[in-house]
């Protein structure tokens, strides 16, 4: 078996401060015969001296395009738009195979340079459950940002900052109301980090999860004033919110965070809405009268990027050693050449 090589990219995204491998991770790789190039990356929470130390090779940013064939090019968020051929073997959140707005150009670009990718988000072990995930942190910002909204306190441009930091700004002030909030998903990574920062809040919200959205009381889902939607389906579901709910004259609910960010999914279980939000405007106003409004950004976790790099290092460093050797990297391939196949990309 050939050594493996793996390039740690810089990602593109002006707002992504997260590093799928950590210093203190990259040096147990590399100490256990992992090659490991890593891109200069000023936005990355970690500075790039840190990886050197840890005995990695380090690289200018985007040079991945003229890494060695064998390379396994590791990131998070999307790729840019060049080249038009991918060769290497990607590991990355890709979001290609729910038929989101792109899928299909991404996955027409691996097809044609003959490379593969391995989505994170389905790096699962055998019962289906994913072995690498921002999923708490992602839950943790989306409630924390909903809460500042909800309660006036939420300042944008947003900025990455710290857990402490965070929570000085979620703990109520004497006289505050106590928030009527309901998490969906609650038992979920995702729905557990919603929780916890609505705890720090001083909430103690309601919890729904799979048998309380199987038969959903859109009344109760409407009554209360915060909602934070964690759930991620991969078939159809019935919307928790829907344009009607929006027009609802005795709606009680007024701030929605969508963890999940599904949109231009057709399996989007919130489908009020086609375009994420950003740290730059971090909320949109979805309706007026009664007034209703949505926090959906894509990368949560990159506003506590060091407390989320960590927790993520940890859990998928240790299987990057056995890359591509079966179990969970054979399913992550399978998915990917599934996929090629069903939209005619690939032969087979």
């Amino acid at each position: 078996m050939s050594e493996l090589h793996l390039w740690l990219r810089h990602e593109t995204r002006t707002t992504e401060r997260r590093t799928p491998v950590v210093p203190a991770d990259a040096g147990r790789l590399v100490g256990s015969g992992v090659t490991l190039t890593v891109e200069e990356s000023p936005q990355r929470i970690f500075p790039v001296e840190e990886y050197e130390a840890a005995g990695c090779r380090i690289v200018p940013a985007g040079s991945w395009t003229g890494a060695p064939p064998r390379a396994v090019v590791v990131g998070l968020k999307e790729l840019p738009d060049e080249p038009a051929e991918l060769r290497h073997r990607h590991v990355f959140f890709g979001h290609a195979y729910k038929e989101q707005p792109g899928a299909r150009a991404l996955l027409t670009r691996f097809a044609a340079g003959g490379g593969a990718l391995f989505d994170l988000e389905y790096l699962v072990d055998e019962h289906g459950r994913r072995l690498a995930a921002f999923g708490h942190w992602a839950g943790y910002v989306g409630a924390a940002l909903a809460v500042l909204h909800h309660r006036g306190r939420l300042t944008a441009p947003l900025r990455p900052t710290s857990k402490e930091e965070l929570d000085e700004a979620l703990r109520p002030v004497p006289g505050e109301d106590r928030l009527d909030a309901l998490v969906i998903g609650a038992l979920g990574r995702s729905g557990v980090g919603a929780r916890a920062a609505l705890a720090e809040a001083g909430a103690a919200p309601t919890c729904w999860d799979v048998a309380e959205t199987r038969d959903l009381d859109r009344a109760a889902l409407l009554a209360h004033e915060l909602m934070v939607n964690t759930v991620l389906t991969t078939g159809p579901v019935t919307p928790f919110l829907t344009d009607k709910d929006l027009d609802e004259p005795g709606r009680r609910l007024r701030t929605v965070c969508d963890v999940t960010c599904d949109v231009g999914s057709p399996y989007n279980v919130l489908p009020v809405y086609d375009t994420v939000t950003d740290w730059t405007d971090p909320v949109r106003r979805l309706h007026e009268r009664p007034v209703l409004d949505l926090v959906a950004i894509d990368n949560l976790p990159s506003l506590l990027p060091r407390e989320a790099s960590r927790d993520f290092s940890a859990a998928l460093a240790p299987r990057l050693p056995a890359f591509a050797s079966g179990g969970e990297w054979e399913r992550c391939r399978d998915r990917f050449d599934e996929t090629c196949r069903a939209l005619g990309l690939t032969e087979g």
